[in-house]
């Protein structure tokens, strides 16, 4: 049993770290009204983790990362732009064909790589019960520094995604600032996705958000309870997990999944508080 507890210290203290980025950038994808952009990122940076792997590079190695985070740049600058010119066709429609593309791309380069079907399980699932502190204390790291400047331009941000028309009105260089959300949405989906996996990263970013929506108003409360359903899934899916020898990333899920159904029923009961 100790020795259990032992092995879940370093994955639970990455969730944590998961719950506190993620649900604050989700509360902005929620707002923003383009919730599958995280996964599109997400597997834009798989596709850049992919061609490394090909090339003969670990998953988690420094050029997979950088890979990586060079096309999860480019995407990034690309939803920025298509969201900042008026066009008939949607964002969350580029958003969409996206996540098709380079969903596509990456299974055709890791056909063609040694073991890339395990690869492509890896990228999807995660491996987060494999997580190491060094790993954690360098998530961290990246996590505090897009924190602190999201804190400090907290008003833009925010202005940006509740209401673009009235930033551009304010004269905020509207393109600008969302290019910068973008850039650092995706370093954080990049570093996300090398431990978590698309799947449980998707969760991460949007079922806390969604679930404080449902629950409460006003960007603290959100946060408290969002990063509250966050704790609460990623100890009760960990805990799953050990006690039946589940799949980890794919019990948390599940377990967020149960949470939105409860928070749902729950918000339909009463008024927000």
């Amino acid at each position: 049993m100790i020795d259990t507890v032992h092995l879940m210290l370093a994955p639970f203290a990455m969730c944590l770290i998961l719950t506190g980025i993620h649900c604050y950038l989700g509360l902005h994808i929620v707002q923003r009204g383009v919730i599958f952009v995280d996964l599109s990122l997400a597997q834009v940076a798989a596709f850049g983790a992919s061609l490394a792997f090909l090339w003969g590079c670990e998953l988690c190695s420094v050029p997979s990362y950088l890979l990586s985070y060079l096309f999860t740049f480019v995407g990034a600058v690309i939803f920025a732009i298509s969201r900042s010119r008026e066009k008939e066709v949607p964002q969350e429609a580029i958003i969409g064909i996206t996540y098709a593309v380079f969903s596509a791309a990456a299974i055709l380069v890791l056909d063609k790589a040694p073991h890339g079907h395990e690869a492509l399980k890896t990228m999807l699932i995660g491996s987060i019960l494999y997580t190491t502190w060094p790993h954690v204390l360098h998530t961290f790291l990246i996590y505090l520094v897009i924190g602190v400047i999201h804190f400090i331009f907290r008003r833009r941000f925010l202005l940006i995604s509740g209401n673009v028309d009235e930033a551009r009105r304010a004269g905020v260089h509207v393109v600008f600032w969302d290019i910068l959300f973008y850039v650092s949405l995706g370093f954080v989906v990049t570093s996300s996705v090398k431990v978590a996996g698309v799947l449980l990263v998707f969760s991460y970013l949007v079922v806390p958000a969604v679930c404080a929506i449902l629950l409460t108003n006003g960007i603290v409360r959100r946060l408290i309870y969002g990063w509250a359903i966050g704790f609460v899934a990623s100890i009760a899916g960990l805990v799953a997990s050990a006690v039946w020898d589940l799949p980890t990333g794919a019990s948390i899920v599940t377990v967020f999944g149960v949470i939105l159904c409860l928070s749902w029923l729950a918000s339909t009961g009463r008024g927000k508080g």
